[in-house]
């Protein structure tokens, strides 16, 4: 039976560190950095997108987060902040030693939500 991407990711440990170095990327990122940077509550943020990414790949953890159209409305994210996020997210992939399989996946679930954070 194939492994999960959640399994391909590392689980839960292999994820949480995939978030903490997309995060700190955003935060490097001049495009997306003061976005994160007003973030409430980061850790908040990085706790849900843990959550999701979790969930979304196919791990036993639940979402308890919102929608992504509900988080992102108003934003006004443009397509160039959303690349920049997508790119970022690639490289801890690539620093994190991910396989381009588990990058093509995750980049499909990326673009999948697309519609619920450009523009919204």
């Amino acid at each position: 039976m194939p492994k999960t991407l959640y399994e391909r990711l590392g689980g839960a440990k292999g994820i949480a560190r995939l978030v903490d170095d997309a995060v700190d990327a955003h935060l490097r990122n001049p495009i997306v950095k003061t976005r994160f940077e007003n973030a409430k509550d980061i850790e908040h943020a990085k706790r849900m997108s843990l959550e999701f990414f979790c969930a979304g790949s196919g791990g036993p953890e639940p979402y308890t987060g919102k929608d992504m159209l509900t988080i992102h409305k108003g934003m006004n994210i443009s397509e160039q902040e959303f690349l920049a996020v997508v790119d970022d997210i690639l490289a801890a992939m690539d620093k994190n030693k991910l396989g381009e399989n588990e990058k093509k996946d995750v980049l499909a679930i990326l673009y999948s939500l697309k519609s619920e954070i450009i523009r919204v």
